[in-house]
């Protein structure tokens, strides 16, 4: 039986990026926007609190933009200070790279493996899906999963009886599945 285990957001990821005021590196986002408009050209910026003072930092979006190119759609979730939309834009690598900035998903997911059922079978197969692109080392997530040690899921890897047909070492962000054999 394959079990489906999922790795969602609980809340948006930190932004790292350098405090002029404080030499803090992390900024925490509200998902609040601010939108300048002069004349036929918009500006847009999301806005974050760095985690040490306080000071707001402004992370860019839009930048000298025609107003008209601009759907209207997503001028609508602008104004309402849509929080996934803040979460669309912090994942979309040429905003990070723009404002040379990256994220930090430390604390911010969390696993949902459906239940404790499979805990005692000899073999699982379970298949991980991911709600949003969130970097996370597999060996953690099937540590976590399974209620082993990261150093056990390492052992499990190098004697075979942890399989999967992309590479668990580092990181990962994208759906992949997974047998292991106790």
């Amino acid at each position: 039986m394959l079990e489906n285990w999922v790795v969602e957001p609980v809340r948006l990821p930190l932004i790292r990026r350098r405090c002029h005021v404080c030499a803090s590196d992390s900024f925490r986002t509200s998902g609040k926007f601010r939108v300048n408009a002069n004349h036929k050209l918009i500006d847009v910026w999301l806005l974050a609190l760095c985690t040490g003072c306080g000071e707001t930092t402004k992370i860019t979006v839009m930048e000298r933009m025609n107003v008209r190119s601009v759907r209207p759609e997503l001028l609508d979730r602008l104004h309402d200070n849509d929080p996934s939309l803040a979460a669309e834009l912090l994942q979309d690598p040429v905003v990070r790279r723009r404002n040379h900035v990256s994220l930090d998903w430390d604390d911010a997911w969390r696993l949902d493996t459906g239940g404790s059922d499979h805990l005692d079978r000899e073999v699982i197969d379970v298949s991980v899906r991911f709600a949003a692109r969130i970097p996370v080392r597999p060996v953690r997530l099937i540590a976590e999963g399974c209620g082993l040690s990261r150093a056990e899921v390492e052992r499990l890897i190098t004697d075979g009886r942890l399989v999967s047909a992309v590479r668990l070492s580092g990181r990962l962000s994208g759906d992949f599945t997974f047998t292991l054999k106790r």
